[in-house]
């Protein structure tokens, strides 16, 4: 548009100054265009001859071809000032910046909003400040399929293995003065920068790794590194995100043995997570288990404790009443050993000379007592 405004000017400024000489030779073009539509110049007479008609004079300037010059040189000046008016103001958007030139100097960096600018000597540059993504190892088709490209995807990992890795970057413009001059294809230079710190990068790390558990770690560490390469270099650009689209070895059959290494693995997973659970739900158990046998062990030991001290307590007591009455003493501890003994029987008290005996306790009581003559139980008391 700006260029079209500058034809437009020159042209109005040649038409101004050759004005003149177009007044002059605007009578002679249109005798020219007359002869042209109007014939041959050869008649012939009623009897048959030819003769060649005369050229005509040239025509003296009317005041009529006059006023035709100056209507069209002031359309035409009309139309330029109006041209180099409206090339005077330009407007930036919100997603833009505006880089402002003179003779190929910087003048100034706009934001968003209405700006002037000299006309035919200042030129606007405008630059997107949104964020773009490319990707590296794929391309997109026209129909939205990936392509895989083998150049880009395909590195060689610590363990000197191969691996096809595809990545997508974003990234914005952080400088527009520094991306419109200080390369000459940022974008390229950029993805280069990429490839090189995706190279560095995956070198680290063995092939199984990186298919696997190091995707985010690989992630990071290859935008720390192309956020450096690209402050250093000054391109204009920053890296907005890097992430891994897909990670896997170049050729089936590598795909297949590491899917079935993928498998293992998760076999192995599972079988250590249900160890773990067995071994968490039993170590509970067993301690409580453990606790329970220890507290009633204890138990038991302080009661045999408290049981031995009790008895040895009564056995002392019992001695020193044996030291005083040795005879009462004895019949005592036998009439309590009895007891023991024998809970169920009945007591019959006899002096043993008598017939009769007679039982201690009612006789409607159920006589399930064992009777002893009065000489059995004197011998067993003595």
């Amino acid at each position: 548009m700006e260029s079209l405004f500058s034809i437009l000017f020159w042209l109005a400024v040649i038409l101004f100054f050759n004005r003149r000489r177009i007044r002059e030779a605007l009578p002679r073009w249109r005798e020219n265009l007359r002869n042209i539509f109007s014939g041959s110049k050869e008649k012939r007479m009623n009897n048959g001859d030819v003769y060649q008609e005369q050229p005509r004079e040239p025509r003296k300037h009317s005041p009529t071809g006059q006023g035709i010059v100056k209507l069209i040189a002031g359309i035409l000046i009309a139309v330029a000032v109006m041209a180099i008016g409206a090339g005077a103001f330009y407007n930036v958007g919100e997603q833009e910046q505006a880089v402002l030139t003179m003779f190929g100097r910087i003048v100034r960096t706009d934001t968003a909003g209405l700006y002037f600018k000299v006309p035919l000597l200042q030129r606007v540059h405008k630059v997107d400040m949104t964020t773009h993504g490319i990707g590296i190892g794929y391309q997109l088709s026209g129909d939205g399929q990936n392509i895989t490209v083998d150049e880009e995807g395909i590195m060689i990992t610590s363990d000197f293995n191969f691996v096809d890795i595809d990545f997508y970057l974003e990234y914005k413009v952080s400088d527009p003065v520094a991306y419109l001059y200080n390369t000459r294809d940022p974008e390229g230079t950029m993805k280069n920068m990429a490839l090189a710190s995706i190279r560095s990068t995956v070198i680290n790390y063995p092939v199984d790794e990186v298919i696997t558990t190091a995707k985010g770690q690989i992630q990071a560490e290859v935008k720390e590194k192309l956020q450096k390469e690209l402050a250093e270099n000054v391109v204009g650009l920053m890296a907005v995100n890097v992430s891994v689209q897909d990670a896997e070895p170049p050729t089936p059959e590598i795909v297949q043995a590491f899917k079935e290494v993928e498998t293992a693995k998760q076999g192995k997973e599972t079988a250590v997570n249900n160890a773990r659970k067995y071994q968490n739900e039993q170590i509970p158990r067993a301690e409580a288990n453990a606790d329970k046998i220890t507290q009633s062990a204890e138990a038991a030991k302080a009661a045999r404790i408290a049981e031995a001290e009790g008895q040895a307590e009564r056995f002392s007591q019992m001695y020193d009443a044996y030291q005083k009455y040795p005879l009462i003493t004895k019949q005592r501890m036998y009439y309590e050993a009895m007891e023991e003994v024998l809970p169920g029987t009945k007591v019959i008290i006899t002096d043993g000379n008598t017939q009769e005996m007679l039982p201690i306790e009612s006789f409607t009581a159920p006589a399930d007592a064992t009777v002893t003559d009065g000489k059995e139980g004197q011998e067993d008391a003595e």
